[in-house]
């Protein structure tokens, strides 16, 4: 395989948006070939990349290991984020499946921190092969079956189809030197088993199974795109695109036999980026049909299913508190704020200004982004008297699960604007005068 074009290939079919990309970098050979890569194709993608190294805390060495990341990323001219899980200390026996949801939950919220679109992470041929054949033990549905994506939500493995030693051939001739890890040839983890004692063992009886399992992934694959263009054909279900997940027409799930409607609901989710298993998914339609509107649920892999106004809302799951309180200043500039992303610069007034855009124009800067306070009332632009916040929530059809971390936007200690729901009457700048302009986008 001829890497380097391979992976420009991937690179431009994946149609990334340009922003800011965290590169999970373990310092394995893996992950410093990743990284490699992605810096030499930097025109390709056009990307900020930032370096982010988890140290589980777990091996004795794992400090140093993050020190040695961090100077690699510096000699590139990366910034590099270390998180410092502390597991060992954390948990009486931290497992594999442990070390690995708090990882990604640690990568998640780096990338909301960072404001970044996409993570990268180095899984290849290798991985998918052993991800199959262990999914396959453990009971997985057809579904299951298709192991990893290229991108799935903001997850991008760009490696998939790469074997492991063109990526340590790689590493070797651009003269990087990995670390590795331990607990990848400890037996006692389950995939490090599969690794060197099954796996070894099936390739000489059957020498292509790598590419058999890889088949069956790819054939689950096309069954899970089926699913997902169905959605869009099943009469009234109406699927919609939220800020942070989709929703459908509760009623129309509700209608639809038992069996059909917990398909539907595990194939919303996964377009979504998430995995829904079929008993979740049983008690999310359940709420869609018998449920009080602001009901929620847990479904389990970091998703929730909430009921408001007639329509069932999948979205990721957050345990994160609401942001503090954070200035706009200065004549431009952007804010990361609660999943958000905040960007102001000075421009002409327009004659008019929408209520509920995601938009607004000031006279002044200074202003202060904070989370929602029960009792907070505006003054609508173009109304009469003050409203509750909650009540414009309301008629925005916000959940109440969302508005936590919903910014606000106040001004003199009264509040002027929530993005996309209501603008105040405070501050309007004349039509044609210089003016703070602000856009609110859900990263």
């Amino acid at each position: 395989m001829d890497l380097v074009p391979h992976f420009r290939t991937v690179l431009s079919s994946l149609r990334l948006l340009p922003g800011r990309a965290l590169v999970a970098v373990s310092g394995g050979a893996d992950s410093l070939a990743l990284l490699d890569l992605l810096v030499g194709t930097q025109e390709v993608h056009g990307l900020e990349l930032v370096v982010a190294h988890v140290d589980h805390g777990i091996q004795p060495e794992s400090a140093a290991v993050a020190t040695r990341v961090s100077e690699a990323a510096a000699r590139l001219g990366l910034r590099c984020l270390i998180g410092r899980l502390g597991l060992a200390a954390r948990f009486p026996n931290v497992t594999e499946t442990i070390a690995r949801a708090e990882r990604y939950r640690w990568l998640r919220q780096a990338a909301e921190a960072e404001g970044a679109h996409y993570i990268f992470l180095a899984h290849h041929a290798d991985d998918q092969a052993e991800t199959v054949l262990l999914r396959a033990l453990k009971g997985s549905g057809v579904i299951g079956l298709r192991a990893m994506a290229r991108r799935r939500g903001m997850l991008v493995r760009p490696l998939l189809e790469v074997p492991r030693t063109v990526l340590a051939a790689h590493v070797e001739a651009r003269g990087l030197t990995p670390w590795d890890d331990p607990a990848n040839a400890d037996r006692r983890h389950l995939r490090s088993w599969l690794r060197h004692e099954v796996l070894p063992l099936v390739r000489e009886r059957v020498p292509r199974v790598d590419r058999h399992l890889r088949r069956t992934a790819r054939d689950a694959a096309r069954g899970a795109e089926a699913w997902d263009r169905a959605l869009d054909l099943l009469p009234g279900l109406d699927l919609r695109v939220e800020p942070d997940g989709l929703s459908v027409a509760a009623p129309a799930l509700a209608g639809y036999d038992t069996t059909l409607a917990g398909v539907v609901v595990r194939a919303v989710t996964r377009r979504a980026g998430g995995v829904v298993g079929p008993r979740h998914a049983a008690r999310a339609v359940r709420l869609a049909g018998r449920g009080q509107s602001g009901q929620w649920l847990q479904l389990g892999g970091g998703w929730m299913a909430e009921l408001a106004f007639g329509r069932l809302h999948l979205r990721r799951w957050s345990r994160l508190p609401a942001p503090d309180p954070a200035l706009i200043e200065g004549a431009s500039g952007e804010l990361p704020w609660g999943g958000w992303r905040l960007l102001w610069r000075m421009e002409p007034a327009p004659v008019e200004q929408s209520r509920s855009a995601l938009t607004a124009w000031f006279t002044a800067a200074g202003l202060l982004v904070r989370p929602w306070r029960r009792g907070d009332r505006i003054h609508p632009l173009g109304g009469t008297g003050h409203r509750l916040a909650v009540r414009c929530f309301q008629d925005a059809r916000v959940p109440l699960g969302r508005r936590a971390r919903w910014p606000m936007v106040e001004a003199e200690g009264r509040l002027a604007w929530i993005p996309g729901v209501c603008r105040s009457d405070q501050l309007v700048p004349s039509p044609g005068s210089e003016a703070l302009r602000i856009d609110a986008h859900f990263a």
